[in-house]
């Protein structure tokens, strides 16, 4: 007889993989954020809607019945959103953008909560009680705003950058308010806080100074075995042990995961990370939605009409207009000002971990929690609608005439080198006599690491990899330079890179004619057989060693190369003979 299978362990990743091959697809047809999808789906599949049907009724229906089980895992979400967000930043970055952080980040978070704060007390909470909430609701989703943001293509942006400044700002305070609760539920910690914060300084100064020392000797030994898998492994193993390292000392997982990523974000494999990390990231978050939608209990709202829906809508009363006039104070124009206002409006997920661990201490009463924290994630759930508002109303009322960015934050178009052997090398070489902006994609951990001691512009990772040459700029690019060695890595990026930009001009290194010839058949621009230019560099040193005037070599060679390129156009199987005029001309 065969055992019985129990299929509870399973319902949560079968159900949640359901709904995301459902969701992603239903909403981009209909041009929905998928965020606002994930939400919806989670509360439908959730313990407060399919949940109570399933005690009824007399068939088994797909429920996620304890979002518990999922909390865990869901909450790597956003430790890979930031681990990213770490990676893109770089400190370089950071000090650029301080005005917005430290600036529109600090006063957004002491204007907001206090405005908070002052609603609280008026409501009759205690001190205690209503710093900690005007704290947390001051906050905003990083979550969703940064994932809405990336699938319109607004990161980039000038109001896009004020707004990502923002939320770096609150999450790099989500550590001291945490701080802040311990301290406020903890008169011992009042009495001692720089005992309170000791653990804290302590694991970011280790995840600091151990990342510094290991980090890219760890990914250089993994790089030189050329093996994805471990790879990723490696990736995974730094980004979970830095979360776990800071939340096991009170900070968040978030943060710890962020500091490894500004650790990384100035090394050789900053774009291959990214890539290897792209779909968890992306999964995860969509567990950490479904896990918030399913924590909305319908009934709740309905029951207590009056807290949740209040809550969610004086968040974004409150919020929205005073962070559109410290926008407006920051030199931004109005429609900018607005839309940061409505994004940042809403509060965010670290709310639920402040809100949670307040009550968890007692500093606020349960119910009183459970109630912020529905009305946290229905103004959540408004923000996709905002931004597709936004949106529209972009659309209507045309581009918003803004002055010249600060220098080094507008996204340059560079020329992608793709190999940086001794052929790659040269050509960076001449990129920088000539002042044109480059960047370097190589294979080999040891070449890019030199290369990066140089202080050179290479990444680290394998340039066939659509998703790869995507993240080192493909879609900007003003040309791309396929430079290596082996013939079938050659054919394979400029496949790639034509299907992706037909558009772009592609110059490649070929080996011989015949390898010319299929490279642009796969699209090239220009094909340079390395038997072609040695043989003209030998002619041209020849013919200026015995006499001929300079100038007449350097025309007679770059004749030869047109008729070479022309034949090979041509698809021609004999490389046509020099022009007789032109023997002639040198004769004279």
């Amino acid at each position: 007889m065969a055992a019985h299978f129990d299929l509870e362990p399973y319902k949560a990743p079968l159900l949640f993989l359901g709904v995301a091959g459902v969701v992603v697809p239903l909403f981009r047809r209909l041009r929905v954020s998928p965020v606002l999808g994930f939400l919806i789906a989670g509360m439908l599949v959730g313990p407060h809607v399919l949940g109570r049907l399933d005690a009824v009724l007399p068939f088994p229906l797909p429920v996620l019945a304890n979002t518990q089980n999922v909390a865990a895992v869901a909450a790597f979400g956003v430790v890979f959103l930031m681990f990213n967000i770490g990676l893109e930043l770089s400190l370089e970055r950071l000090v650029l953008l301080r005005r917005f952080v430290f600036g529109l980040g600090a006063l957004q978070v002491a204007v907001t909560g206090g405005a908070l704060y002052l609603i609280g007390r008026a409501l009759g909470l205690a001190q205690p009680a209503a710093i900690v909430t005007g704290a947390a609701l001051a906050l905003s989703s990083t979550a969703i705003v940064v994932p809405v943001l990336a699938e319109q293509r607004r990161l980039t942006t000038l109001t896009g950058r004020a707004i990502f400044s923002v939320l770096l700002f609150q999450d790099l305070l989500v550590a001291p308010l945490l701080f802040m609760v311990a301290m406020l539920s903890d008169p011992s910690a009042q009495a001692s806080p720089l005992l309170a914060f000791a653990p804290a300084l302590i694991a970011v100064a280790a995840i600091v100074g151990i990342g510094r020392l290991l980090l890219r000797p760890l990914f250089q030994l993994v790089a030189a075995t050329r093996s994805t898998e471990l790879f990723m492994a490696a990736c995974l193993l730094v980004v979970i042990a830095t979360a776990v390292t800071a939340a096991a000392s009170g900070l968040s997982m978030a943060l710890g995961a962020f500091i490894a990523g500004l650790l990384l974000a100035e090394t050789e494999f900053r774009r291959a990370i990214e890539t290897a990390i792209d779909p968890f990231k992306g999964l995860l978050l969509g567990l950490f939605f479904v896990s918030i939608g399913a924590s909305l209990d319908p009934l709740e709202v309905i029951a207590h009409p009056g807290a949740t829906l209040g809550v969610a809508f004086l968040l974004t009363l409150v919020k929205a207009p005073l962070i559109a006039g410290l926008a407006r104070f920051f030199r931004l124009k109005w429609r900018q000002a607005g839309e940061i206002g409505l994004l940042l409006g809403p509060g965010g997920e670290f709310a639920f971990v402040i809100l949670s661990s307040a009550a968890a201490s007692g500093l606020l009463p349960r119910e009183l929690a459970a109630e912020l924290l529905i009305g946290v994630t229905l103004s959540m759930a408004m923000i996709p609608l905002f931004a597709a508002f936004a949106a529209r109303v972009r659309a209507v009322s045309g581009p918003v005439l803004t002055g010249p960015e600060p220098t080094g934050l507008a996204p340059a178009s560079r020329v992608l080198i793709v190999g940086y052997g001794r052929v790659g090398q040269v050509v960076g070489d001449l990129m920088r006599v000539h002042k044109v902006d480059y960047l370097c994609l190589e294979g080999d951990a040891r070449i890019a690491a030199r290369a990066r001691a140089r202080g050179e512009p290479v990444y680290w990772g394998d340039a066939t990899q659509k998703d790869f040459l995507a993240r080192c700029g493909l879609a900007d690019a003003r040309a791309l330079i396929a430079t290596m060695h082996t013939p079938s890595a050659v054919d394979a990026v400029v496949k790639l890179a034509r299907a992706e930009r037909p558009d772009l001009t592609i110059v490649a290194r070929a080996r011989d004619a015949a390898h010319a010839r299929a490279l642009y058949r796969l699209g090239a621009t220009d094909a340079v057989p390395e038997t072609m230019e040695a043989s003209l560099q030998l002619s041209e040193a020849a013919l200026v060693d015995i006499g001929v005037p300079m100038g007449l070599v350097i025309a007679s060679i770059h004749e030869q190369r047109d008729i070479y390129r022309k034949a090979l156009i041509a698809d021609e199987s004999q490389i046509a003979p020099p022009r007789p005029f032109k023997a002639r001309r040198m004769k004279r």
